[in-house]
């Protein structure tokens, strides 16, 4: 893990979890609700978890991303986009479309497009901040 890129862990960290905050919060909420059998508008209630789950997940993702991009020996911005690509579409989406078919989401695929778009997204971001610092 000496190889591993700690500023750009920390600025990936903290570009993922706000994302998510923008993104179902601000971006998608109704839409998210909906996915979940929710009324449009309904607001969850707010728990440590709540907050600190998805933070402890994002931490997770970019340090485990960062530690892949040293090993892999990632130098350019092109082989960055491409593993978070990679790791976003092929492990992040790919399990969130897992969990969303499960028969307790009522809308299965327009969860798997919010959440999925988000951690394509957020792989992709985390991936080129990793290379930036």
């Amino acid at each position: 893990m000496g190889d591993v890129n700690w500023i750009g862990i920390l600025a990936g960290f903290l570009a993922f979890t706000v994302l998510g905050g923008v993104w179902f919060a601000l971006l998608f909420p109704r839409a998210y609700n909906r996915s979940l059998g929710r009324e449009p508008g309904a607001k969850p209630e707010p728990s440590p978890l709540f907050f600190a789950g998805p933070a402890l997940t994002s931490l997770v993702i970019t340090v485990t991303s960062a530690y892949l991009m040293a090993e892999l020996g990632i130098e350019t911005y092109r082989e960055a986009l491409v593993f978070g690509l990679v790791v976003g579409v092929g492990y992040l989406a790919a399990n969130t479309v897992n969990i969303a078919i499960n028969p307790n989401f009522p809308r299965p695929l327009l969860y798997a497009a919010i959440s999925g778009g988000y951690n394509i997204l957020g792989s992709v971001l985390v991936s080129v901040l990793l290379l930036s610092f």
